[in-house]
């Protein structure tokens, strides 16, 4: 680990950097070139203390999880997080490449701050959120293993249906199974989805009935009603954009302006991840 480069690598990108690039406001008195340090923390989802030592070179070795942070927050492109990794000691993995979110949809994501949006991995792992998807969704970026994965949630984890109403579960399950089965048979992806196969088909039997029965082109569609514990039903409509070159996917939830639907996505950046009494 060359304490001293990483150092000198994650403050000149972090001077380099404007408040405009990741959607902060700059305010009529801003004097700082680039990013404060509390800013690039509070993207990084890292105390301000942790920061400051890894700029200063005092800090122990980054975990993997803490780079891919640091990269997220300095919007770093595949190059550049690849630097980053070998300041601090480790060589970049394909694993790691994955979990890397594209800076195009880094910069999407930016100016969306007060509506639901969301990226996944080509696995349907969630990889970031704005805060109104974490309280619509939870915040599930934290979590680890096959866990990661919406679709093993699905069959793992009741509570993680209950952003769609009952009604809906069925086809939910079999569209997240035919985008998993279409993983599962990509090279690229094949060695990661298949794991997820494996420990369901073991697992759950819900799971095995619908993988058995081999559907394909099962789709979620644009349309979709989202339930919020305090908010009610949302009619919303899920706007995909690909990365070409990681098929990541940015899904940003809207609904028909004037409509209750509308007024509750509104509702959700005010709420935050904090729920009505």
């Amino acid at each position: 680990m060359d304490r001293a480069q990483l150092a000198d690598f994650v403050r000149s990108r972090r001077l380099a950097m404007q408040p405009e690039d990741v959607g902060l406001a700059r305010g009529p008195r801003r004097r700082t070139a680039g990013l404060r340090r509390e800013e690039l923390a509070a993207l990084c989802l890292m105390s301000v203390d942790y920061l400051t030592r890894i700029e200063q070179g005092r800090s122990t070795q980054p975990s993997t999880q803490m780079l891919a942070a640091i990269a997220r927050g300095l919007r770093l492109d595949r190059a550049e997080r690849d630097h980053l990794l070998r300041l601090a000691g480790l060589e970049p993995q394909r694993t790691v490449l994955d979990e890397h979110v594209a800076p195009g949809l880094m910069r999407v994501l930016d100016r969306l701050a007060d509506t639901p949006v969301q990226v996944l991995s080509a696995i349907g792992e969630v990889l970031v959120q704005t805060a109104p998807a974490a309280a619509l969704f939870g915040d599930v970026t934290a979590r680890t293993g096959l866990d990661r994965s919406v679709v093993h949630r699905w069959f793992t984890d009741p509570a993680s249906r209950a952003v769609y109403p009952e009604r809906d579960h069925g086809l939910r399950g079999r569209a997240f199974i035919a985008e998993l089965r279409q993983a599962a048979a990509d090279p690229v992806t094949a060695e990661r989805a298949q794991r997820i196969v494996a420990a369901l088909r073991s697992s759950s039997e819900e799971f095995r009935g619908i993988w058995a029965a081999h559907e394909v082109g099962v789709a979620h569609g644009p349309e979709k009603v989202l339930v919020h514990p305090e908010l009610g039903e949302i009619e919303a409509q899920c706007q995909r954009l690909i990365d070409a070159d990681t098929g990541q996917r940015l899904l940003v939830f809207t609904a028909t302006p004037g409509t209750v639907s509308a007024e509750r996505l509104r509702l959700l950046a005010v709420v935050g991840v904090q729920r009505l009494g």
